[in-house]
């Protein structure tokens, strides 16, 4: 891809295999693989300011990695009554600033550390403050499902929107429309790119695959995900919920006998639906059942039914942190710093990201 000539080009992030980081490219060890510094010294380029809070540190070093720049100084830290204290240990003045804070666990104090670390940059003369949020917390509570229930959502996005921010990036919204909930402008795409250059690398026969959606609300996203998975066909399973994070798996819409069957989602959270979905693909002749996520909220017991044998590999990207005791060997995590970096350029340099988020 062609870059004005005062931009140098910026190094391959990492891609985690089965929980191992593989760096792409040249580089120093570490996975770094910068650009050298001096590349760097144009008064336009040095107006580009990446902060990370703590909810995903590795993720935001990854796209710093990706962008040849360093994180910037800041200090963030909580008293003992649990109250947050941000300070930017730098001068971000006229500065187009970018947040990388996913609102994952624990959800609350992820986000006030947001609302807190954009009010320091307001105060701070930034130019512009955009937050980057990989995973974007409350995103299922977008409507009233039933009386008397809060659009948390709704909530969330207001609060953003008064803390300072002018523009907000996030990956894989539970609903597109949350979206219109913003009162800046919102910057959606997609973790599919990324797992879809995976999907290619494995050489799975195109006329074994099929592409399955866990539920009817996810047929719009599954389709469009096998169209680009050279127009491969699709099955639905159609469930049946009777109470939060509790599903009940009925019957499969499509022949998926002898088949390699790609369950996509946006998120897995307690893996009851992916679990019991990927049981029922399984009796009715599913010759392998791989489950594909952006977002591992992982949830208990979900580790114990993604383990359990049913899935032939969980693939998942790195928009939540994922501890140690919740890897199992079927994992697969894959970075997306090198999607969120080209679009957090595409934003400095005021170009179109349209490619990024096709």
């Amino acid at each position: 891809m062609s870059r004005p000539s005062r931009t140098p080009a910026r190094a391959q992030g990492p891609a985690y295999f089965n929980g191992t980081v593989v760096q792409r490219g040249g580089g120093a060890p570490g996975g770094r693989g910068r650009v050298q510094p001096d590349t760097y010294q144009d008064e336009h380029d040095r107006r580009l300011r990446l902060f990370s809070g703590t909810a995903n540190p590795k993720l935001g070093q990854e796209i710093a990695c990706y962008m040849g720049l360093e994180l910037g100084q800041i200090k963030l830290k909580r008293f003992a009554d649990g109250e947050q204290y941000v300070c930017v240990r730098e001068s971000i003045r006229g500065c187009d600033v970018f947040l990388i804070q996913s609102t994952c666990t624990p959800v609350n104090d992820n986000l006030m550390e947001l609302l807190i670390m954009a009010d320091a940059c307001r105060r701070a003369s930034a130019r512009s403050i955009t937050a980057v949020i990989p995973y974007f917390g409350y995103a299922r509570a977008d409507r009233k499902a039933t009386a008397r229930e809060s659009i948390a959502a709704k909530l969330v996005a207001n609060l953003l929107t008064v803390s300072g921010l002018d523009r907000v990036l996030i990956v894989d919204l539970h609903s597109a429309q949350t979206q219109g909930y913003f009162d800046i402008p919102v910057d959606h795409v997609h973790g599919s790119p990324v797992i879809l250059d995976y999907l290619a690398s494995k050489r799975i026969p195109q006329d074994d695959i099929v592409v399955v959606s866990p539920d009817v609300g996810g047929v719009a996203r599954a389709r469009a995900f096998a169209k680009k998975l050279g127009d491969a066909p699709l099955a639905i399973i159609d469930k049946r919920r009777s109470a939060h994070n509790v599903a009940e798996v009925m019957n499969v819409i499509g022949d998926v006998t002898g088949k390699v069957a790609i369950m996509v989602d946006d998120m897995i959270d307690t893996a009851g639906t992916i679990s019991k979905g990927a049981k029922v693909l399984r009796e009715n002749g599913a010759m392998a059942v791989y489950a594909c996520a952006t977002h591992a909220v992982f949830s208990p017991p979900a580790v114990e039914r993604l383990s359990g044998g049913l899935f032939e590999e969980v693939i998942v990207t790195n928009t939540i942190p994922i501890p140690l005791e919740s890897q199992f060997p079927q994992l697969t995590v894959l970075s997306t710093a090198n999607l969120l970096g080209e679009t957090i350029y595409r934003i400095h340099e005021d170009t179109s990201i349209r490619e990024v988020m096709t």
